[in-house]
Formats: structure tokens, sequence, C-alpha cells
């Protein structure tokens, strides 16, 4: 059986302010340029697992100002018979972008919010082995879908994948069933985030990483073991932007897996993209596997990541700036020669 994702996440119409500075409280600037792209974390994670050479299935919803969103959707190879029309307006982001390629965000939920799937359940594709969740959707279609993904019925649990951003409240994350995740992807700040309301499940000391291990002189590190005491049947990977990628496994029982971020070939133009490209590769990636899960695998799959998520920041815009998987080879083929 191909394995097959099910998205059920956001789609956004991104509106980017190009200015000089992010602005601050109380002033007010001119921005150089306004564009209109397809966005969401939900539609941006979707397009980079097909983008990646995987197939996928997206469920949210659009307003009548969404119709093109969902056509280029269609046209990057994700599946949108799942995408209806509903009265809101589609949701939007407003992005102030600078000139090296820092952004801030502003989100307006709209149709994310729709309740059409909770009223009309979708039923599952037959073939979908991976469930990948952020949070720009009502809270309750989140823990629908990992309750689903772990229904008894099935012959083995669904993987799922969750990317908590924006982060949920602390009562959601205390009450979050850990135990039903199989990937949780996070960034430095998040994870710092996470250890703040989440309690370890044991009082075990935070081992010191090995002198030779190029973390050792990571803060991200500590905060890995960390979250992982708080959360110790679920896989960890945590994005470090420019410092690469620390992912924690814990049937491994062993060191932390970790690789430095890709060099460029450009100069950051926008990190806006960047973190759905990551996990929609990681996604594809853990989807290609043949075999179990190893160290050496998992290696193969973050390396495929971080070569895509820098391709991604050397480019424009979140949706369109995603590389495809034929690009992204010849980038690691180039980098290995």
């Amino acid at each position: 059986m191909s394995a097959h994702c099910l998205v059920r996440g956001s789609i956004n119409i991104d509106e980017f302010f190009h200015v000089k500075d992010i602005v601050r409280p109380g002033e007010t600037i001119s921005s150089d340029n306004l564009e209109k792209r397809a966005g969401g974390k939900g539609a941006n994670q979707a397009v980079a697992v097909a983008r990646a050479g995987c197939n996928v299935d997206l469920v949210g919803a659009i307003g009548n100002d969404g119709l093109w969103v969902r056509s280029q959707l269609e046209e990057a190879g994700v599946n949108v018979s799942g995408v209806p029309v509903v009265e809101d307006s589609t949701g939007r982001a407003i992005i102030q972008l600078t000139d090296v390629g820092e952004n801030s965000i502003i989100l307006y939920k709209g149709a994310n919010y729709s309740l059409i799937h909770e009223k009309n359940p979708l039923p599952r594709h037959a073939q979908t082995t991976h469930v990948l969740l952020q949070n720009e959707i009502p809270w309750s279609e989140t823990m629908a879908q990992l309750q689903i993904a772990n229904d008894p019925s099935l012959s083995a649990p669904l993987s799922t994948i969750f990317n908590p951003s924006p982060m949920p409240s602390d009562e959601q994350l205390q009450n979050f069933p850990w135990e039903k995740l199989t990937w949780l992807i996070v960034n430095e700040g998040e994870a710092s985030d996470l250890n703040k309301v989440l309690t370890p499940a044991s009082n075990q000391s935070i081992p010191s990483a090995p002198q030779d291990a190029p973390y050792a002189s990571m803060s991200a590190y500590a905060v890995l073991i960390r979250l992982s005491q708080c959360i110790p049947t679920t896989n960890i990977v945590c994005t470090l932007g420019g410092a690469g990628v620390l992912a924690y496994v814990p049937s491994f029982q062993g060191r932390p897996l970790y690789l430095p971020a890709a060099k460029l070939e450009g100069s950051v133009r926008d990190t806006t993209g960047a973190g759905d490209c990551f996990t929609g590769y990681l996604v594809a990636g853990l989807m290609k596997l043949a075999g179990p899960l190893t160290s050496e695998s998992l290696i193969q799959v973050l390396r495929r990541c971080v070569q895509a998520a820098g391709m991604c920041v050397e480019r424009r815009g979140a949706m369109e700036s995603i590389p495809t998987e034929k690009d992204v080879t010849a980038r690691l083929l180039d980098a290995s020669s």
C-alpha cells in the first residue's frame, strides 16, 4: 500500500507588506510593495508534502474569495476534494516582510474556523497512513483527528504529526493526549514554551552532552531533553533556524541526532515558509521509509528537510518558495560532489 497523508489544516490568503523594518507599537510606516499569495500552514505543508513526491489530501475550507487558492493547491498536486466553499471569507495572514527576510504575522481565522467538517465529517482515504496537524483550525477538530487516527478498529494506529503553531493555551497543552502523538515538530522557542507548561514524567536530571557532540554548547540540547522527559513516548524534532536541527527519538535510546543547516547559494530573502517546508518534507520522508525507523534513515530524511528549507529561504513567498523533490535532490548531489 502506498503511503497517503491527510492534512487537516488552514488555508489563507497571505498579504505581504514589504517594509524596511517591522513596525513598532504606536508607529505608522509605509510599505514599498503589497503582494497577495496563497498560504496557511495547512496549505503550505500540504504543498510541501506534494512537492516532496507524496500523495496528500487537504481538508479545510475557503470563502468565495479563495477559489484561486484552491486552484493553486490543486495545480501543486494536492487533493482538494475536502476543501468546500463556506459563507465566511478565506482566512488571512497580514505579513510584514523586511529586506533581510524578517517577518511579523497577524492571522485572521475566517473560514478556517468553519464547523462544516465537524457537522459533516469526510470519509478518510482508505490508504491514509499519516495525519498532519497544526494549530490554525478549531481545537476540537485537532483532537478529533488524533482520536480517529488512534481508533482501536484500525489494524494499526496512523502516524500522527503535530506542529503546534501558533502555540495552544496552557490548559490545552496540559490536557493534550501526548500518548496519541507520534511526532512533535517545534522550534527552540516553542520547545521552551512547552517546557514551562508541561511537567516531566519523572525527576530525571538532564545528562551532560558528550563533549564531542556538535550540539554540546547549544542551549537547545537541554531544552530538547527536558521536553522529551515531559512527553516520553513522542518523537521530537526541534528546528534551530540557521543552526540546523536536533531530533530525539525515544526508541533510539541514545544521543539526539543533529544536522547543521544547509549551505545557501544566495542570501536569505524570506523565512516565512521555511518551517512549513521543513515539516512537509519531514512527513514525506517518513512516508517513504521502506523499513523500520533507524538513526541512519532519520538522518537521511532530516538532511533532505534542511536542504529543502534552505532552498526555501533563498526565495520570496511561502508556498511558492517550496522547492520540488527534483530540485532538492540536485542540490544535495551538488553539495556532495
